[in-house]
């Protein structure tokens, strides 16, 4: 085929170098974008805090009083003798440095990298140091090191270490001894040997740990409770000889089977459900997350107010005795690095003005609109979803989601998630809409409201908020209490 020049016309969606900083700024939380800060701060010698700018003009400003009183009008006059030009060398032309790059580049086309959008300050084997957190400990760490402590044989050891690689996160043991003892490269090894072992595991912290099931569980934290603490004995012996009665609460056999009255029955049973039935969980497995509010929200004078968090991000501007360097004709390396530091600079503290900006619009609306449950908490919560603010503040829902994903406003009711002011609605019986927040509200006031030994089923709770004007089916009710984590009503029933 021949070469032919043709000439197509379309369009497509591009972004500038500033779009793109404006962007990535924007999606930051608050602990990222101070990073993200810190390490601007580094690498661009155009940038300062106001604080740091602040106290080096006070500084300047003391020692060079007294000089420039007394030779202020030779230093002038030597300086405009020495260079007619000299207001050209310190005046910064804007020409040189346009507002925005062509949209069909990225910025290591026009800029040099000298400051990294992402990325941290590394040392010599490329390892962000900035980036490092504490890792907390797994339950399998804890078990290990207190296995480590703990004299074993070889055999024995091998032993105690399959049988923690094969407790779960809840603490149960959910390898069988058969495929322990499969796993071991010592045929002698016998079954006998391994429940020793697992014997002296179930003895570590925490209480309950390498249980094969909850039965066991219960029994190993009872039996480590001291001999002498009160209905220990009574629940030990509930657990071991009726523990089918405590799972179907079955009060009069058990009174009868344990010889106590039902005040006492009562008191054992109480002991038996202060246990943990998931002892693994009382081991952190995840690192702390760390949460610093972006906005704050208060009541002043009858009136909500929202306010940016000042610490939440330190005021930039562009230090100005070093933008004072530039030279206008200057093609030096060194200037022209200076002007590439300049223009990123600029960008940076305007993405960043942004960045609050719209932060501050979003959560002034959310407020706004969400007003009543600030007054009366989550069952006065409205249906939002994120078109609503969108359209309100005359902005693309992507640019929403990113402002509320990640960003924390803290509140009278607590230090909540943008996102946690989002929810769908139903349909009311008066033609009205009640957000799925404040149905689970009233779900959950319902429940804990209930007698213990009449607790409501799905459709009890189904048919109380008809009643209220709510009209929702049972299976929304089931997905709304499981997604609290409420179990269902036989699983709560109390016998007293």
């Amino acid at each position: 085929m021949k070469p032919t020049i043709q000439l197509r016309l379309g369009q497509h969606l591009t972004m500038t170098p500033q779009l793109q900083q404006a962007i990535k700024l924007l999606q930051l939380s608050t602990l990222d974008l101070k990073q993200e800060i810190q390490e601007a701060l580094e690498s661009n010698l155009m940038l300062e805090t106001e604080e740091e700018g602040s106290r080096r003009d006070e500084g300047e400003s003391e020692r060079g009083k007294s000089a420039s009183e007394l030779n202020g009008t030779e230093v002038a006059r030597e300086g405009a003798s020495n260079d007619p030009n000299n207001e050209s060398e310190i005046k910064i032309e804007s020409e040189t440095m346009p507002d925005e790059l062509p949209v069909d580049t990225v910025w290591d086309d026009i800029y040099d990298s000298v400051m990294p959008i992402s990325g941290g300050s590394s040392g010599e084997d490329g390892q962000d140091f900035l980036n490092q957190q504490s890792s907390s400990e797994s339950l399998q760490d804890h078990l290990v090191w207190q296995m480590q402590l703990t004299p074993f044989s070889p055999t024995d050891l091998a032993i105690a270490e399959a049988i923690i690689d094969g407790i779960s996160e809840d603490g149960y043991l959910t390898t069988p001894l058969d495929d322990i003892i499969a796993s071991m490269d010592d045929p002698d090894v016998e079954v006998e040997e391994v429940e020793a072992v697992l014997h002296r595991v179930q003895a570590f912290d925490p209480p309950g740990v390498a249980a094969r099931d909850l039965r066991e569980c219960l029994l190993l934290q009872l039996r480590q409770l001291p001999e002498d603490f009160e209905w220990r004995r009574e629940a030990i012996l509930l657990v071991t000889d009726h523990f089918d009665l405590l799972a179907q609460q079955d009060e009069a056999q058990m009174r009868r089977r344990l010889k106590l009255e039902s005040d006492e029955l009562m008191s054992v049973i109480h002991l038996v459900r202060s246990l943990n039935p998931r002892p693994g969980t009382s081991v952190a497995s995840e690192a702390p997350s760390y949460i610093e509010p972006d906005v704050f929200v208060y009541k002043h004078n009858n009136q909500w107010r929202v306010e940016l968090n000042p610490d939440a991000a330190p005021k930039l501007r562009v230090n100005a005795e070093y933008a004072g360097m530039i030279r206008r004709a200057d093609s030096s390396a060194d200037n022209v690095t200076m002007k590439n530091h300049l223009q990123e600079a600029r960008w940076f503290i305007k993405s960043l003005q942004s960045r609050n900006d719209t932060l501050l619009r979003v959560a002034s609306r959310i407020v706004d609109i969400q007003r009543n449950f600030f007054e009366y908490g989550e069952e006065a919560m409205k249906p939002l979803v994120l078109r609503d603010i969108a359209e309100a503040l005359e902005m693309h829902e992507s640019t929403i989601s990113r402002v509320t994903t990640q960003k924390y406003m803290h509140t009278p009711r607590g230090t909540l998630e943008f996102k946690y002011f989002f929810s769908s609605h139903v349909s009311t019986a008066s033609g009205g809409e009640a957000s799925a927040t404040a149905i689970r509200a009233l779900i959950k006031k319902l429940v804990g409201a209930e007698k213990p030994n009449k607790p409501l089923s799905d459709n009890k709770i189904a048919a109380i908020l008809a009643d209220q004007g709510i009209n929702v089916a049972r299976r929304t009710v089931a997905k709304y209490r499981e997604s609290m984590a409420i179990p269902p009503s036989n699983e709560r029933k109390r016998l007293a």
